[in-house]
């Protein structure tokens, strides 16, 4: 299934829809937004959120605006930059498509090789290290201290650990309510038995990442910041593909909230916007959150909010190496392709048409008069950038610019014909086929959190984005992990799926530092589950995983009255002794110590 489709955004394919008397055929478009409905630029649009309490610079964020705003969408850059624009009048000429093929800059980076594969849990301490979970623990602790100096949270890192594991817990099974994992009727073991209810929501209620004493500067992410300033270089320091993209996502949230924005086209409306670089398969390389307005960063010319977005998160990209990006028209302009192909990356890009100054095509009326797969491609130099343009019409036209494609070579694709009722091929230029192919980066990202995503209600901004987080670092784990596995050449089947990679990683983190031989929970609770297992005559129990083995806590061997097969994987003795915590049989006597080998 296309991610774009799964994440419910609007769909990447480049196609357009017609109304019903003057389509020839059912295709959808992926770039159906006419100049009536392109959404406005930062800046100069009026807001469409209807938050409460939302700033007026938060509002000049939400690009997905409401139909009948193409007037301020083509004011959408800044003044200076479009100004300075203007006064250099941009010369296009067409181009003759006879020997028109660009070459694509050929990669000169690769991905490093790895010798083994690495745990789940590995992968995720990676990002939520010893330093960031002390970090937690020390400012909730004094939370705590300043709410209520007569009480202390008395929180240590692995309870930490063990509250971020029931949370990703809670993300599989998914009840309706947090207190329903302690209820008689629906109670959840894994979450349950970690610990208890009054515990986990007094955590939850002085999780803090800040103190709330400092100055915030005006900073309106003060609150999360310590938790970026830990997680972003991480994310930026991991090898990267070719093929990068940038586009926004969206944390959910309906609550009261400056930060929170509307877009109408997104499957949640309401939330916290993320601007995202990621890969095409959806690994993250830097994150920026939406605060209100965006700054040029340091060193970089101010062509416009979204022109800043995509040169602060670019930053991170090697210029020597050849790394093509890929974003969708509310970023491109010709200052930005100007701007990357400066810094050494080349760019692709859908732009709208009255962004590109000085470029005509003909119009779509003309253009569907030729039939589909009809295209014209226009080229300019551009402070001494050549900068391509290609309009392809398939049910409406749409404009592609870059700094390294063309519209040549040009394939075929699959269209349906209402007419005919049959699939008929289309011309596709190869700038249509490239934009296609590897501008769903943050789609994938989109529809991989989507599954399990965190759903834990709260009315405050930073556990949601704590949340987001968490969901976001356990799928770039399970995409690293993956990385690794192809490198080794580990057949697709042996490979851990994203949801046995996320059990595995809530249960290390549940079971890190304790010691389960004691169980919670009511006395009839443990006496009715001591009677089912004495009427319980089934397969072996599962061996527990290699993290839990070799946690080094509360495995206690005890000596059982019936004899079971040993479970180390080279014995076939039979034992009385078991492990108290990992609950299987193993060999402890003079000839054979099983138990040792099983937890190193």
């Amino acid at each position: 299934m296309n991610a774009s489709m799964v994440c419910g955004k609007r769909p990447r394919v480049i196609q357009t829809r017609v109304p019903p008397e003057e389509s020839e055929d059912s295709c959808l478009s992926d770039s159906g937004d006419s100049e009536d409905d392109c959404p406005p630029k930062p800046g100069n649009e009026s807001s469409s959120s209807e938050s409460t309490d939302n700033s007026s610079d938060e509002d000049s964020g939400n690009h997905d605006a409401l139909p009948g705003t193409c007037a301020a969408a083509a004011r959408g850059k800044t003044a200076a930059a479009t100004t300075s624009r203007k006064k250099q009048k941009v010369a296009w000429k067409t181009v003759k498509q006879e020997n028109s093929a660009k070459d694509i800059p050929v990669w000169q980076g690769a991905l490093p090789d790895f010798d083994a594969i690495s745990l789940p849990i590995d992968y995720f301490r990676d990002f939520f290290d010893a330093d960031l979970l002390d970090s937690i623990v020390e400012h909730s602790n004094l939370y705590c201290a300043q709410q209520n100096p007569t009480h202390a949270l008395k929180l240590d890192p692995n309870e930490l650990e063990q509250f971020i594991g029931t949370v990703v817990y809670m993300s599989v099974f998914h009840l309706p309510r947090s207190r329903m994992y302690w209820s008689s009727e629906c109670r959840v073991s894994q979450v349950a038995d970690i610990m208890s209810r009054s515990r986990w929501e007094e955590i939850k209620h002085f999780i803090h990442f800040c103190d709330n004493m400092a100055p915030n500067n005006g900073d309106k992410l003060f609150k999360v910041r310590s938790l970026i300033d830990s997680l972003l270089p991480k994310f930026q320091a991991l090898p990267q593909d070719q093929m990068l993209s940038i586009d926004e996502q969206m944390v959910p949230f309906k609550g009261r909230s400056s930060l929170k924005q509307y877009i109408p086209k997104k499957p949640y409306k309401w939330g916290y916007k993320i601007f995202v670089l990621c890969d095409t398969k959806g690994l993250v390389h830097s994150f920026d959150i939406f605060s209100g307005k965006t700054d040029p960063a340091p060193g970089q010319p101010d062509i416009g909010e979204s022109g800043n977005v995509v040169l602060k998160l670019a930053r991170v990209i090697h210029g020597t190496v050849n790394h093509l990006l890929y974003f969708d028209e509310w970023f491109s302009s010709l200052d930005l392709f100007v701007a990357l192909a400066n810094k050494g990356i080349p760019a692709l890009g859908t732009v709208r048409e009255n962004c590109l100054q000085g470029c005509t095509f003909s119009a779509d009326t003309e253009m569907k008069k030729k039939g589909r797969g009809t295209f014209e491609e226009q080229e300019a130099v551009v402070d001494g950038v050549e900068v391509r343009a290609v309009k392809w019409f398939d049910n409406r036209g749409v404009v592609v610019a870059s700094t390294f494609a063309s519209a040549q070579p040009v394939s075929s694709v699959e269209r349906w014909d209402r007419r005919l009722k049959q699939n008929v091929s289309v011309e596709c230029p190869s700038i249509i086929s490239l934009y296609n192919k590897f501008v769903g980066g943050v789609d994938a990202l989109d529809a991989l959190i989507a599954q399990y995503r965190i759903h834990i209600r709260s009315k405050k901004y930073y556990h949601r984005l704590f949340f987001h987080f968490v969901d976001m670092v356990i799928v770039n784990s399970w995409l690293l992990y993956r990385r690794d596995c192809e490198s080794l050449c580990v057949p697709r089947k042996l490979q851990k799926d994203l949801l046995a990679f996320r059990i595995s990683i809530a249960r290390a983190l549940c079971m890190q530092g304790k010691d389960l031989s004691r169980k919670r929970g009511p006395p009839s609770l443990d006496v009715e589950r001591e009677f089912e297992k004495k009427k319980h005559r089934g397969p072996a129990k599962a061996i527990p995983t290699q993290e839990v083995r070799s946690d080094a806590v509360g495995h206690w061997p005890v000596v059982e009255r019936e004899r079971q097969r040993c479970k180390h994987p080279k014995c076939k003795g039979q034992t009385v002794f078991k492990c108290s915590k990992c609950n299987v049989h193993l060999c402890l006597n003079k000839n054979h110590n099983c138990f040792r080998e099983f937890h190193e």
